[in-house]
């Protein structure tokens, strides 16, 4: 856990790099109006860049002189701000940066980088304090959010299932930010361990995973059945809440803004802007969960969904739960403001991307928005529902 000097000597870093990055962008912009037009030669380009240049290498230099004089006095008070702490509010900042630019701080082993880990009641694990059983749940967070988000309106999922069908709850966090594929070798490998170290036989295995967080569980049973690890065998049933399997219309249209901006020479500096999105998000633009499917290819380009097909986890109950934010009863479409029910059903218009999720097996519910997912009361007495006659 970082202390809080660190995460504040992170955050003045972010700050610095943010500032000098908008300062090139505008003066990448001030050197294309200024320099007159094209169809001229741009000839006063030059004079631009010449009489500009001094300001702008101010503004450089007193942001990198604040930042490094910040730093050195974060880093003498570290042993008075004492250790970090683990509250709901540091909770949602540290996984929002992390969904934002989650890749850039892994990049830099940044102190606010989160690291693949499972949790319970905001403390490692292992060790499990609590009674266990073997009847594992492992919870699995979505974009921008940590472990602490299942705990919403008084009301948490694995603690709710754990009181009322027997189960054991963990729930993983890790960085957002990073591919899914990523992510998910990393939480198939780390379960791997958990199931060797829980304290008694592990009889089954059940995951219950939210937005981004199915992706990852999926990419985890890839990686499973490629290295043939055992806990493959005792996995039961996985319910997806809001999962974008075919991708999530709000990162196809930062994608498309961005292409739109690079159109025009005098917005290109601009299209830099929607290129801070971090590698996690941008896989949420068609739902990638392998690394061929984003290796070696730039991932702002504006493309074509590279997906091969890839089949729902054999022998495993998997559950699709969609919501709407329409209070319609029975509405088949709609989107609960992130994911549209298509993309959280396993959908496409190209039948082999399909996901083959029996009937009996979706479920709609109205009136609930994506963040909503993890506390609604319908949301919960599906996913009980399911689980029992799953028989955990």
């Amino acid at each position: 856990m970082p202390t809080k000097a660190e995460e504040l000597r992170e955050a003045v870093k972010l700050a610095v790099e943010a500032t000098l990055g908008v300062t090139d962008i505008v003066q990448q912009m001030h050197h294309t109006i200024g320099g007159g037009p094209a169809i001229l030669g741009r000839p006063l380009e030059a004079v631009v860049k010449l009489l500009s240049a001094p300001t702008y290498a101010s503004v450089r230099f007193v942001t990198q002189l604040v930042g490094a004089g910040l730093d050195v006095v974060l880093s003498q008070l570290e042993p008075v701000l004492g250790p970090g702490g683990d509250s709901p509010e540091q909770d949602f900042v540290v996984g929002a940066l992390n969904g934002v630019v989650g890749d850039v701080l892994a990049a830099r082993s940044s102190a606010l980088a989160l690291a693949t880990a499972f949790r319970r009641q905001s403390q490692p694990v292992p060790p499990v304090t609590s009674p266990v059983n073997g009847k594992l749940l492992v919870l699995v967070h979505g974009s921008a959010a940590t472990d602490g988000c299942w705990l919403r309106e008084g009301h948490h999922h694995g603690e709710a299932l754990e009181r009322e069908l027997g189960f054991t709850w963990v729930a993983l966090r890790y960085n957002s930010g990073r591919h899914v594929s990523t992510v998910g070798r990393e939480f198939a490998r780390a379960l791997e361990q958990l199931v060797a170290e829980w304290p008694v036989p592990v009889e089954s295995l059940t995951i219950v995973a939210h937005s981004m967080g199915g992706l990852v569980t999926r990419a985890a049973c890839l990686v499973a059945e490629a290295e043939q690890l055992r806990w493959r065998d005792r996995l039961r049933a996985i319910v997806f809440l809001g999962t974008p399997h075919e991708g999530a219309p709000l990162e196809q249209g930062g994608n498309l803004i961005e292409a739109l901006l690079g159109v025009s020479r005098y917005s290109a500096p601009l299209s830099k802007l929607g290129q801070l999105r971090s590698e996690g998000i941008t896989d949420l633009r068609f739902g990638l969960t392998r690394d061929e499917e984003w290796a070696g290819v730039d991932r702002f380009k504006l493309d074509h969904d590279p997906r091969a097909a890839i089949a729902l986890p054999r022998g495993v109950r998997c559950f699709a739960l969609a919501a709407t934010t329409s209070k319609e009863p029975g509405a088949a479409s709609g989107s609960d403001g992130l994911v549209p029910v298509e993309s959280a059903l396993g959908r496409h218009r190209r039948q082999e991307l399909t996901l083959d999720f029996e009937p009996s097996r979706q479920a709609i519910i109205p009136g609930v928005s994506h963040v909503e997912l993890m506390n609604a009361p319908a949301v919960y007495a599906k996913v009980k529902e399911w689980l029992s006659d799953a028989g955990g």
